[in-house]
């Protein structure tokens, strides 16, 4: 596990020293220019792209790396089954609720109901390049095939953390298979996860500057026009994702033994980063250290996080539900509760793999009225529709998806008995004791400790 820095060893960093601070900052500046340059600010775009695939290229190799070592970890396979079936449980039983809610909350606001179908030129080309991305989907079997990647490099390379996830566990067992004499491979393992943690705190210094790009870029291509347009819609969904935060979140929480609002604090730098760049994936590294420090085993958050990335996507689901059912008032489809429900079981399945990248929940969302065309016909308008807005509303599915990641890792871990009850409870109430830069440092330290140790005995 590992340690916070000391309470009293040493003095608090100055605001300006923090990486939220910066962040913030950045943030409010992209807001600025994309308002008062907003052709300018059109073009920045590449800077939060830039940062998202910094962060990307050294994603695949520390999920591996991380997630081998955690199974292998827990000392037999029997455990780590049980540790599985219960994060696998917990992730179906949390997107089944999200997607209820979205459901609910839509019949009942109806934000589509005598709404004006007038996409624009860009939005219709959007909604066209979505239908285009889901028309490779292939429904069950599509899924099905897509757990498996095509060769070992083809997981690292596909971008589909689902296939890292899969080729990674059957990597572990068979280092479980082999004893003692798998004990080289995965220290080897655990080094390289360390390194690329180390490549990450150098990445994280460019947070900042993404954030800005892609704040800038998000209001000055859509303007005052998209925020006025679909406000219903976009008003009915961050409120949908709040109580869904506050009421459920906050609810297994607490019968968890902790705080929701104290946890959203302790991880404040990592939102921020997300409301930034639209992209829950940016932070994925860093709350795997993070919650480490929280009290949470290594082995449990090395398996419930990246699990998580592809089975747990709270706030996507509901903007699936929410999605679906507005166009279809929007165009006139009547749905009946049988197939309402239908859709939704659907999109059970559909919303797994839809990792945290930015404009997956709009292919993943195509991908569901593709396969009920033949009840909501004119889906490609209300897709085109949606497409306007939807960078505003992945912000809203990324910090949901991430809340309900952290939540759902700390619940787990305490059902597997491998939560430091004392360790969280003082860190949430003093975040500071949690130094992102001390944490690194002590893992890059950690793996130079075990390659003299290594250079010495050989």
């Amino acid at each position: 596990m590992l340690a916070t820095t000391a309470a009293g060893g040493r003095t608090r960093k100055p605001i300006y020293r923090h990486l939220y601070f910066w962040v913030l900052v950045s943030i409010a500046a992209g807001i600025l220019v994309g308002i008062l340059f907003p052709v300018q600010a059109a073009g920045l775009k590449w800077l939060a792209d830039l940062f998202i695939n910094l962060v990307k290229m050294v994603i695949a190799p520390t999920i591996f790396c991380t997630i081998v070592v955690g199974i292998a970890g827990l000392g037999n396979l029997a455990k780590a089954g049980g540790l599985a079936l219960r994060t696998i449980m917990y992730f179906i039983v949390m997107t089944l609720i999200a997607l209820v809610i979205g459901m609910i909350v839509v019949n009942i606001l109806q934000p589509g109901v005598g709404l004006d179908m007038q996409p624009s030129a860009a939005d219709l080309k959007a909604g066209a390049d979505a239908q285009k991305k889901a028309a490779g989907t292939e429904g069950f079997t599509g899924f099905i095939l897509h757990l498996v990647p095509e060769s070992f490099v083809g997981a690292f390379t596909s971008g589909q953390l689902i296939q890292v996830l899969v080729l990674a566990v059957l990597v572990a067992v068979a280092i479980g298979m082999m004893g003692e004499r798998g004990a080289k491979a995965l220290q080897a393992l655990d080094t390289v996860a360390k390194i690329m943690f180390g490549v990450i705190k150098i990445v994280m210094y460019a947070a900042p500057v993404g954030a800005f790009g892609g704040m800038a870029y998000t209001i000055g291509t859509n303007g005052a026009k998209v925020l006025t347009s679909l406000a219903f819609l976009m008003i009915a969904f961050y409120l949908t994702c709040v109580l869904f935060i506050i009421l459920v979140l906050g609810g297994v929480a607490k019968l968890a033994g902790f705080n929701i609002f104290k946890f959203i604090r302790f991880i404040k730098d990592e939102l921020l980063i997300v409301l930034g760049t639209s992209s829950s994936e940016a932070v994925l590294p860093r709350m795997l250290v993070k919650l480490e420090a929280a009290g949470a085993q290594k082995s449990v958050v090395g398996l419930t996080i990246p699990t998580g990335y592809s089975f747990n996507l709270d706030g996507t689901c509901i903007y699936l539900t929410m999605g679906a059912l507005f166009i279809a008032q929007a165009t006139g489809a009547h749905l009946p509760l049988w197939t309402q429900i239908g859709l939704l079981l659907f999109m059970l399945l559909s919303s797994k793999g839809a990792a945290g990248v930015t404009g997956a929940g709009l292919v993943t969302l195509a991908a569901s009225l593709v396969a009920f065309q033949n009840v909501i016909p004119e889906a490609s308008i209300g897709i085109a529709l949606i497409a306007g807005i939807d960078r505003f509303m992945s912000e809203a599915r990324a910090l949901t998806n991430l809340i309900g990641n952290g939540v759902g890792t700390l619940v787990v871990a305490r059902w597997q008995n491998a939560l430091d009850r004392e360790q969280l409870d003082r860190v949430l109430r003093d975040p500071s004791l949690v130094d992102m830069d001390e944490l690194m440092k002590a893992e890059n330290g950690a793996a130079e400790d075990k390659k003299e140790k290594a250079g010495s005995s050989s």
